[in-house]
């Protein structure tokens, strides 16, 4: 036996350990909520269709531009907000479906993606004689209009979230969790002058129209620092303003028009259906490499099961959403999987019966074979490619497609490793031994060991 073939097997050996021990802790929960990222078929989740009002976008972009440009900042908050393959699709002209894998509270949902988010500061509003004006229960009234001050152009400008840099949650140790504020240059330079002039006086915020909380402004906030939000927030509702806040405000109002909690049940179903499906087609698939094959069969389902704790680790490392069109893409791939070594089997057979030695058929069963393995596995990987495309462009928004195809291109890609490097060490390792040289072991009558 080659020194190289030992190297490479102690190498699958090691690495075949150290995927073993990543997939443990799935191992357990397979498919579950603390080991495989799960879809919204598989996991549940909450689904939301809102209608978008298009009479009050601006008039100078198309309905398609605004549904465009809405749907990239409902993605943008899922996204921050961190929900698994969120699946955020346009339907007809005005509509937008949102599915949101494991959120089970859908008035968190609803609260995230459905305000706008439209930040502003307001003065107090005084009367003729400077004196602050109060409602009925005592309270201080605010402007209507945002808080303006000269920027460094001459020019007068509202102070809105139009010049926020950035938003974060934070926790302050005397008011508890809040959002701190980062402007851009001009925006810094508008709160300064805004807060010098309410030095000691109330500065209201105001999201959407909403007043937040009215801090008294303890002292000048000079440009390029961090001013502060407060308004007695949850953690959750700290962070939840921070995402709308950095992801802007919407393009055009949102109406919820459907609203529905996706039972997981059902994913626990049709995973236990898929098990099924997949333990039954593995074992026709073992039985019929066994019985066909016979020794290089053996080595086939050793390479496979190998396959089957890469393809897992890499689901779990990365992670890797999977939906019922993704597990139907990784079985698919097992099934190339195994084309490929019937293709490298088939061309060994072939020349066993011309008469080569056991060792020179095993190279150019493997040589010989590689091309059509090469040809059918790239044209997979254009054809993913394509389907990955579809289902991610701004066109379709078709996450399944997408999901099927990147776990068919993770297991065609891995298919091709495990035959042509772990069958191929495998059947070199045996060969070199001499431990079995019977006819009936390679499935032809006869060969040659000289």
């Amino acid at each position: 036996m080659k020194k190289k073939n030992i190297y490479l097997l102690i190498f699958i050996l090691i690495l075949f350990g150290f995927a073993l021990w990543s997939i443990v802790p799935v191992n357990t929960k397979l498919l579950g909520s603390n080991g495989l990222t799960l879809g919204l078929d598989l996991k549940g989740g909450s689904q939301l269709l809102y209608k978008a009002d298009l009479s009050k976008k601006d008039p100078s972009v198309t309905d398609a531009e605004a549904m465009a440009s809405v749907i990239e900042k409902i993605q943008r908050r899922v996204n921050l907000y961190g929900a698994a393959e969120p699946v955020i699709q346009k339907q007809g002209t005005d509509r937008i479906l949102v599915q949101l894998p494991g959120v089970e509270d859908i008035s968190e949902a609803i609260s995230l993606i459905g305000k706008t988010a439209l930040l502003d500061f307001r003065e107090q509003k005084l009367d003729a004689d400077g004196n602050p004006v109060l409602d009925d229960k005592g309270n201080w009234v605010f402007q209507e209009e945002p808080a303006k001050a000269e920027g460094r152009d001459g020019k007068e400008r509202e102070l809105t979230g139009e010049y926020l840099k950035l938003a974060r949650r934070d926790i302050d140790p005397y008011q508890g969790p809040v959002v701190v504020i980062e402007w851009d240059s001009e925006g810094g330079y508008l709160f300064e002058k805004i807060t010098e002039r309410n030095l000691y006086k109330p500065l209201a915020i105001f999201l959407d129209n909403e007043i937040i909380s009215a801090p008294i402004v303890q002292s000048i906030i000079r440009a390029g620092t961090p001013g502060q939000i407060e308004g007695n927030f949850t953690i959750g509702e700290a962070e939840n303003l921070a995402i709308q806040l950095n992801s802007g405000a919407l393009d055009v109002p949102l109406t919820i028009i459907g609203q529905e909690n996706v039972d997981p049940t059902l994913g626990a179903d049709s995973i236990q259906k898929s098990k099924q499906a997949a333990i039954i087609g593995i074992i026709l698939l073992l039985l019929f490499m066994l019985l066909y094959y016979r020794l290089p069969g053996l080595i086939a389902c050793i390479s496979l099961g190998i396959y089957g704790v890469f393809l897992l680790t890499i689901f779990n490392a990365f992670p890797i959403t999977l939906t019922l069109s993704g597990i139907a893409g990784a079985i698919l791939s097992l099934g190339m999987a195994v084309d490929a070594n019937i293709l490298i089997f088939e061309r060994m057979k072939d020349e066993l019966r011309t008469g080569r030695t056991l060792g020179a058929a095993v190279e150019a069963g493997f040589n010989r074979a590689w091309t059509a393995i090469r040809d059918s596995n790239i044209t997979t990987f254009i054809a993913c490619a394509i389907l990955i495309w579809l289902g991610t462009s701004g066109t379709f928004h078709a996450s399944m497609v997408s999901g099927f195809a990147i776990t068919l291109f993770i297991g065609v890609a891995l298919s091709m490793f495990t035959a042509i490097v772990i069958t191929r060490t495998f059947l070199r390792l045996l060969v070199g031994s001499r431990l079995v040289t019977n006819l009936a072991a390679y499935g032809v009558m006869s060969f040659r060991t000289e």
